[in-house]
């Protein structure tokens, strides 16, 4: 093992080590959500069940369930046992990130790159983390599809099993979540440009017959399913939705690329991201491009050197490959930002909606190149234009250093809001001691409360959604609904101080009723039902 492989195992052993203590500690704060894929993972460990999607959606696949399952049927399912699944998937990400840069770029680059991705701001600890849908799996997923790329890019597979493997990967990856299709894109460009000639014959076979298989549950459920539940049409429908609402095309470029590329790649602190991080979203792009730039002009020039024959492999196509790599992650990134853009998430929300970014960690070692070239090559010596090149190579290494230094003070401030999680996490297993004592095991709550409630008690207490008004919430597993509604005396667990609670205590108003308070929750048992 090389001297830069030792520093980037040990700055990746930091990362999972960081990631792993905050697991234990409970952090980054669940949520229903994350409750929804542990439910799954139980439903299909104890009960033999398939689910495709998300629950309560048609997109987004169940693949983090399924991963989780093994372990639930062995142990107590847990949100902590839950987190093991996407912190292995993390460990993953972060190994094939280095070996993908090693060979795309320099061995000591690719250590930095590691060093940054072992950081994690809030943003990104909840994308890497939460088994919420789709996030952990599919940047570790797409990370191996583009070494794989290139790998197989340099030199063939001799055999046809790695081509299915790849397939399969693919496949699994547009499953979990469609916003990794610009990578997975992109990968399959590589191989389309330099083993398409393989790819006609059983290796082609191989490799769509595993894509098939990864994408199996997705194609059954749309084949079978009404049009208004096709995946695909779902998906767009929820791009589009929101579109007139009113927002310019400055608020889609301040929250998809000034505000959004900062958050998604880990430079903000919790839930905001101040006028000094903006710099990066600015810079973002504009790095991509020159990244692009220079990975078409090296192409060009590794063509001229070794020039492809038609229909078959260059001699030393490594140095093609490399350029082609770099180009593949650049313009991964650029189409990933543009589809954010167009979508009007980007305005709306673009605090929560930059998770839709955490992609773009995979095209980290392209970002950020322009830049380190520019600071390796102050080293180089004088000449007609050493001045500019001191300033420009000056410039580059005070960005790079702006960027490490808000990553590291995103994941310190990160990591502080520990106790105010483990403050939270108490007022909840107080009042699931409260419930369990009282032997109330139906209950009405919001959203972000209810199969939180249900997982952390494995079913044995049932909770339904009420939106604001009281009327019927967004309830992801439908039988919890009738369950509730079957009940004599159901309770009601609401976040104290929300509207859901002011609406509940006016209703309750000169009623019996039992209520009280745990930190930031407030149980209601009122003597007669409610609703």
């Amino acid at each position: 093992m090389t001297r830069a492989a030792r520093v980037a195992l040990a700055l990746g052993a930091l990362g999972i080590a960081f990631r792993l203590a905050l697991v234990l500690t409970g952090a980054p704060p669940t949520n229903s959500d994350e409750a929804t894929i542990g439910l799954m993972a139980v439903h299909i460990a104890e009960r033999g069940a398939h689910p495709v999607f998300f629950y309560g959606q048609h997109y987004m696949g169940a693949v983090e369930a399924y991963l989780a399952a093994p372990l639930f049927a062995v142990l107590t399912p847990s949100v902590a046992l839950l987190r093991l699944v996407t912190l292995a998937l993390y460990a993953a990400f972060l190994a094939a990130m280095y070996l993908l840069t090693r060979r795309l770029y320099a061995p000591w680059y690719a250590v930095a790159v590691v060093g940054l991705l072992a950081l994690g701001s809030d943003r990104v600890l909840k994308d890497e983390l939460i088994a919420g849908g789709g996030y952990p799996e599919i940047n570790a997923l797409a990370a191996g599809l583009l070494l794989g790329a290139v790998r197989f890019a340099v030199r063939a597979p001799r055999r046809w099993w790695p081509y299915a493997l790849w397939g399969l990967g693919a496949g699994l990856a547009l499953w979990a979540d469609f916003l990794v299709a610009p990578y997975v894109a992109a990968a399959g460009a590589l191989l389309l440009a330099y083993r398409g000639g393989e790819l006609w014959g059983r290796a082609g076979a191989a490799l769509a017959g595993g894509a098939l298989l990864g994408l199996a549950p997705l194609v059954a459920h749309d084949l079978t399913s009404p049009l208004r539940e096709n995946s695909i049409a779902v998906l767009l429908h929820l791009n589009m939705a929101g579109e007139a609402a009113g927002f310019t095309a400055a608020d889609q470029v301040y929250g998809g690329v000034l505000l959004g590329i900062p958050l998604g790649t880990g430079l903000c602190p919790p839930g905001r991201c101040g006028v000094g991080h903006l710099f990066w979203g600015a810079a973002y792009v504009p790095l991509l491009l020159a990244a692009t730039a220079m990975a078409v002009l090296a192409l060009r020039a590794a063509r001229r050197t070794a020039p492809l024959a038609a229909g078959t492999a260059p001699a030393e196509p490594a140095a093609q490959v490399r350029q082609a790599g770099r180009l593949a992650l650049a313009g991964a990134a650029l189409v990933t930002i543009l589809l954010y853009l167009r979508s009007p998430a980007a305005a709306l929300t673009p605090i929560e909606s930059a998770r839709y970014l955490s992609c773009l960690l995979l095209s980290t070692p392209a970002a950020l190149w322009p830049l380190w070239t520019l600071m390796v090559g102050l080293r180089s010596p004088g000449g007609r234009r050493a001045g500019a090149r001191r300033a420009a190579g000056l410039a580059a290494g005070a960005t790079l250093a702006a960027v490490l230094l808000a990553s590291v003070a995103a994941t310190v401030a990160a990591a502080g809001t520990v106790g105010g999680i483990r403050a939270n996490d108490r007022d909840h297993r107080d009042v699931v001691t409260y419930l369990t004592e009282r032997d109330v095991t139906r209950v009405y709550g919001e959203y972000w409360t209810c199969n939180r409630l249900t997982f952390a008690t494995r079913e044995r207490i049932v909770c339904a959604v009420l939106a604001d008004d009281l009327s019927p919430g967004f309830d992801r597993h439908p039988p919890y609904r009738a369950a509730v509604l079957a009940a004599p005396d159901p309770g009601y667990v609401v976040l104290a101080g929300s509207p859901l609670d002011d609406n509940l205590r006016a209703r309750l108003a000169g009623r019996s009723v039992l209520v009280r308070t745990f930190g930031s929750y407030r149980v209601y048992l009122p003597a007669v039902p409610l609703l």
